[in-house]
């Protein structure tokens, strides 16, 4: 093998997903030799196995779903089932664009793109093992660990061909029949929306005592209720013994003695970051629980080091990573970035129907602010487009008593469109009375937000609870 020195970059990135390449193209704009490294797609797990294929299944299913019910707001159409493998082109087409359109950027930005297995060697120098039995080293100023996050599992549960993993559940070209999804977070809910949508039995099992416990508990018992009208089964409070396949299926046991049978068991119970063999230790970067350590300007232990999106605890979302990517390259360049807290990143899971948050949960909020704090829900009830969607749902404002909103909670059809304007409200650290007066166009479910505020500012326009 032979083995090149590098001159010097300004930043070497070690991952090149969400977070990786977004502080790769920063950094570049502001001027920084930059290097790329990753031995997987430009993109990582979002463009290529996450975020973007599961929100085009997403979107199939709400077409088959729209051709299932299309009598009801007199369209004469039918649903006569799902083309796996048509199925599974459209996915691919949407990730093949996006990726052909990422590689452009990239090379426009004149980011060196390093293909391979990347090692830090020392605390500026990161071994890359390319795919060809080639060696390199490639030296920085900065080094940002990005290397992101993987699919878990748990004891007595092993992954297979019937038990699966997201990645797995990606490509199969065929809608199970019975459908057991192993964790109620947002992977496991939004797989179990889609194989719904499509025709399948679907029971989600929950340790904890409610789907998506990250958010607010108001939403959770909106979201649990409204999965059941669509015949989907959600058993909560319920901890897993075992999982076995067998001919034909899977079979899988509860503590509780309780034994489920299904054609797939979906495991989706988090993931992981990837930091193994990646030569941290002999570099100084300290870990916590597998993910790295970092302060609040996403500095690790050792000195010019920096790590971004899942490698660091917190919330797992691409946007979180990209944010994460930006702030890096900003740090780096000297320009001294705000820090954006934790819980005014948005959230959104893109089930049927659609969660979306930002801010405070009410019990997060009254933990901090003690009894110092007002909530109001508001009814999708009333409100005009929510009706033409045939959506039921809530929006749930939190608000420091006399002060700003703290938190937006949303449930319902399409809502996620929404969480641009609540974020807004919450980070710019809004009053209900600044908001109320706001117009909102009718008829939106935009409105929904506006009428919210109003009820919090103790001006409601229509009835609330």
């Amino acid at each position: 093998m032979s083995e090149a020195q590098e001159a010097a970059y300004d930043v070497v990135v070690l991952g090149a997903g969400s977070g990786g390449y977004a502080c790769a193209l920063r950094a570049s704009q502001l001027g920084l030799r930059v290097a790329l490294i990753d031995e997987a797609e430009l993109g990582g797990t979002c463009l290529h196995r996450g975020c973007i294929p599961t929100k085009a299944l997403l979107h199939a299913a709400e077409v088959a779903d729209e051709a299932r019910s299309a009598s009801q707001v007199g369209v004469r159409a039918t649903f006569d089932g799902v083309d796996g493998p048509g199925l599974l082109a459209y996915q691919q087409s949407v990730v093949d664009r996006l990726h052909k359109g990422l590689q452009g950027l990239i090379s426009a930005a004149t980011v060196d793109w390093v293909p391979g297995r990347g090692r830090l060697v020392a605390p500026d120098t990161v071994a890359v093992q390319g795919t060809n039995g080639s060696s390199r080293l490639v030296r920085g100023r900065h080094v940002v660990i990005a290397t992101g996050s993987q699919v878990r599992t748990l004891d007595g549960v092993a992954f297979g061909e019937r038990i699966i993993s997201s990645d797995q559940a990606l490509r199969l070209e065929q809608v199970p029949q019975r459908a057991l999804v192993l964790g109620g977070g947002v992977i496991g809910v939004e797989f179990a929306s889609i194989w719904a949508s499509f025709g399948a039995e679907v029971t989600i099992v929950e340790a904890v005592d409610r789907l998506l416990p990250g958010e607010d508990p108001a939403i959770s018992k909106g979201l649990q209720r409204a999965l059941k009208r669509r015949g989907i089964t959600a058993r909560t409070g319920a901890r897993v013994a075992n999982a076995e396949e067998h001919d034909g299926g899977v079979r899988l046991a509860l503590e509780d003695g309780t034994v489920l049978e299904g054609d797939v068991l979906l495991v989706a119970v988090g993931r992981g970051p990837v930091t193994a063999d990646l030569g941290l230790d002999s570099a100084g970067v300290q870990l916590d629980g597998g993910f790295v350590r970092t302060d609040e300007r996403l500095r690790t232990s050792a000195e010019g080091i920096y790590a971004v999106g899942d490698v660091v605890r917190g919330l797992q979302l691409a946007h979180r990573g990209f944010g994460h990517g930006i702030f890096v390259a900003e740090e780096i360049a000297g320009r001294s970035p705000q820090p954006v807290p934790e819980e005014n990143i948005p959230r959104v899971t893109y089930c049927d129907p659609q969660v979306a948050s930002v801010g405070l949960t009410e019990p997060a909020a009254r933990e901090r602010f003690g009894d110092e704090i007002d909530t109001v829900e508001q009814s999708l009830a009333g409100n005009g487009k929510s009706q033409i969607l045939h959506t039921t749902g809530m929006v749930k404002m939190v608000r420091h008593r006399g002060g700003p909103i703290l938190g937006v909670h949303l449930l319902g059809a399409r809502m996620g469109e929404q969480i641009g304007e609540a974020q807004m409200l919450v980070n710019w650290e809004a009053y209900p009375q600044d908001v109320a007066p706001l117009i909102h166009a009718h008829p939106t479910q935009n409105e929904s937000l506006g009428e919210a505020a109003l009820a919090l500012a103790g001006s409601p326009l229509h009835s609330h609870n």
